[in-house]
């Protein structure tokens, strides 16, 4: 195991007891040490770019506080790199979805109808799988690598999708295009709070959050519009000039300054790794395909699901042994850590409601066509970076902990209020309760983010980044599984008593039949439009209690203060020796 437990006598500065870690900065020009065209000489990091010094003497896995950078550019340097993580960041977003409106013309041309949902799914389980190895390979062998694999390997699998022949050989290349996902998920981020003192990252989070959330929205867009005017393949041939651009500037721009060689060989759990990616890739085929290619309680799900628990044992029985495992023990013996991996994986589940079921309601319900009924659910992108970028405000004088419990118990509310709306109702009725959930949101998962973050040094950050992601990943397909048969489990109560006979009996085919009115009777009409508002008022209820568990794992686990390894201003200088960046609640 690596690193060193949370312990309850944080010191007055907010850092953990045996923590040598110092995150040196001289503010915005400061040199990032000997990397090339990163301004800086010398080992201690002296920037010419500016006055000062800049180290992070972090506690590494061992805790022997090995050196490491804390920014890898100075102030220019940064902007190329930055455009290539937001590049980056777009493309593993935007694919996760581009997908979902050009399904028609896909299976139209490639046939495979009955199989199609694993274009989503095989992508959605290769990223979630592979971010606790690539978090692990960046904190071995450094960012960079990480980024560049994980970028060719998309660009390859985007080629291959393109180039596909049949519904299975798509379904694979979308598998391959997940694998290299994963590195971009993971890595920009990590590169992210690499990037920028503490001080300065909630305006790079919040950047990486709109591109994220602008991108996913725009996704079945432009799809849809490729598809419909173009061919389905230049869905993922547009990736290529756009994954052109960010691999050039990762490759010229970003210089990771060199580290200490160490005395041995570094190690790759890949026992570990392979453990955690068959566990993960047959509980989340359990969760995906449960109660839709077969029943829950039939054998299939049941030998899944058994199948996953026996893997998951061996997994744990692997890590404890292996030297450098792939999910070290301190991810989840260290209370901030913990909690903050609870807490976002209850985010990942309750975003189910929103990106998920807030669309069919929006037509099936309100009536609305599929522009109207994205820019329902797109008005919670507007929201959610503005109050991130202004959450540093908030948590630098109450803390991350109070600053994001704040947030998510207004989250609450929100998602409570949601059943309240009146039937049929209007639709910006739900559209500002969007943009008030995306106002809450962003208070609650940035400064969680960016706390979590700056609580680790640079050797653990990747794992760390790693761990939070796969958690809300795991949290969204749990999401995914639950409220689907929440949905058609209300709704097939509420059919039980249809005033005509012969109606559909799930929520997706009552969906189809509402877009063709004129085939069923005015009063079934509105009885199967009552019966889907009855059912999204309960996923949303669901949601509620989702966000209920984030509360209280944030109230019972999270510390009152985080332990942040602290940043020290030498020149010029703006503030105390030691600026403190949590506060006490």
């Amino acid at each position: 195991m690596s690193g060193t437990d949370d312990k309850s006598d944080v010191g007055a500065d907010g850092t953990r007891a045996g923590d040598t870690a110092a995150d040196t900065n001289a503010g915005p020009d400061v040199g990032a040490g000997s990397a090339p065209g990163a301004g800086g000489t010398g080992t201690g990091g002296t920037g010419t770019g500016g006055t000062g010094t800049g180290a992070d003497a972090k506690a590494g896995p061992g805790g022997d506080g090995t050196a490491a950078p804390p920014a890898l550019t100075t102030p220019r340097g940064r902007r190329p790199v930055v455009a290539a993580l937001m590049l980056g960041m777009a493309l593993a977003a935007i694919d996760g979805t581009i997908v979902s409106t050009a399904v028609p013309q896909i299976v139209g041309d490639l046939g495979g109808f009955t199989v199609f949902s694993w274009l989503f799914s095989g992508y959605l389980l290769a990223v979630t799988v592979t971010l606790p190895l690539y978090g692990k390979l960046s904190d071995t062998f450094g960012r960079k690598p990480v980024l560049i694999a994980g970028i060719i390997l998309f660009l390859i699998g985007s080629v291959l999708c393109a180039a596909a022949w049949n519904m299975a050989a798509l379904i694979a290349f979308r598998i391959v295009q997940g694998l290299g996902g994963g590195a971009l998920q993971g890595t920009v981020q990590t590169i992210a709070a690499d990037l920028y003192p503490l001080k300065e990252r909630p305006r790079i989070q919040a950047r990486l959050s709109t591109v994220w959330a602008t991108s996913a929205v725009a996704g079945p867009v432009v799809g849809g519009l490729l598809a419909g005017y173009a061919d389905w393949r230049w869905i993922f041939l547009i990736n290529l000039p756009v994954g052109a651009v960010a691999l050039w500037l990762v490759v010229r721009h970003l210089h990771e300054p060199s580290r200490p060689r160490p005395t041995a060989r570094p190690r790759v759990d890949w026992a570990g790794a392979l453990a955690v990616f068959a566990t993960g890739a047959l509980l989340l085929t359990a969760l995906v395909q449960g109660g839709v290619a077969w029943l829950w309680l039939s054998p299939p799900s049941l030998g899944l699901f058994g199948a996953s628990a026996v893997l998951a044992a061996l997994t744990v029985v692997i890590e404890r042994r292996a030297a450098e495992p792939i999910i070290p023990g301190w991810v989840w013996r260290r209370r901030t850590i913990a909690s903050v991996n609870l807490a976002l994986g209850a985010l990942g589940l309750l975003m189910v409601a929103p990106t998920v079921f807030l669309p069919t309601y929006a037509q099936s319900v309100l009536g609305l066509g599929p522009i109207a009924a994205g820019f329902v659910l797109s008005v919670m992108t507007l929201s959610w970076p503005v109050t991130a970028a202004l959450s540093d405000r908030v948590y630098n004088r109450i803390g991350f902990r109070l600053t994001a419990i704040i947030g998510i118990g207004a989250a609450l509310l929100i998602l409570l209020a949601f059943p309240l709306l009146p039937y049929p109702g209007e639709p910006w009725h739900p559209a500002l309760l969007m943009l008030l959930l995306g106002a809450a949101l962003g208070l609650f998962q940035l400064p969680l983010i960016v706390g979590v973050q700056s609580t680790v040094g640079w050797a653990e950050r990747g794992t760390t980044t790693a761990s939070v992601l796969f958690c809300r990943q795991v949290g969204q397909s749990i999401g995914a599984a639950v409220f689907g048969a929440v949905a058609n489990g209300v709704l097939a109560a509420r059919l039980l008593d249809a005033p005509v006979s012969g109606l559909p009996d799930d929520l997706d085919a009552v969906a189809r039949a509402l877009e063709d009115p004129g085939a069923l009777s005015a009063a079934a009409t509105d009885y199967l439009r009552r019966a889907v508002d009855s059912a999204v008022d309960h996923v949303y209820i669901g949601a509620a209690g989702a966000a209920a568990l984030a509360l209280l794992a944030l109230i019972t686990l999270a510390p009152r203060r985080f332990p942040v390894i602290t940043e020290t201003a030498v020149a010029p200088r703006t503030a105390g020796a030691a600026d403190r960046q949590d506060t006490s609640s």
